[in-house]
């Protein structure tokens, strides 16, 4: 897995017109323009923004490919929380999970 490579290729669509058109014509010729794994391709595939967040995608760039895909705020939100308890805690990236579930975090 490369979180810079799946980050790119969203920020990519959310930067050019091109990219945009290119993804909106043909998501899986455009998303093999980018050296991404199984998982993280299926993830772009399907819009799976939970999955895309646990995989440590900055939700800066996330919140924009939801848009994009027709996601409203309120469900974009939702599908976040209910990726780390479909797929667990965030794996990378600057949201990644440093404690377990069952414990608790100081001051929260």
């Amino acid at each position: 897995m490369s979180l810079y490579t799946l980050s790119k290729l969203l920020y990519e669509l959310n930067r050019s017109d091109e990219a945009k058109a290119r993804f909106q014509a043909d998501r899986e010729s455009f998303t093999h323009e980018f050296a991404l794994d199984d998982e993280e391709r299926s993830a772009i595939l399907e819009g799976d923004i939970g999955l895309l967040y646990v995989l440590g995608v900055n939700g800066q760039i996330l919140m924009h490919f939801a848009a994009l895909i027709g996601v409203e705020w309120a469900d974009y939100l939702q599908q976040m929380r209910d990726g780390v308890t479909r797929y667990g805690p965030v794996r990378a990236g600057l949201y990644a999970m440093t404690t377990r579930s069952d414990e608790k975090v100081a001051g929260l």
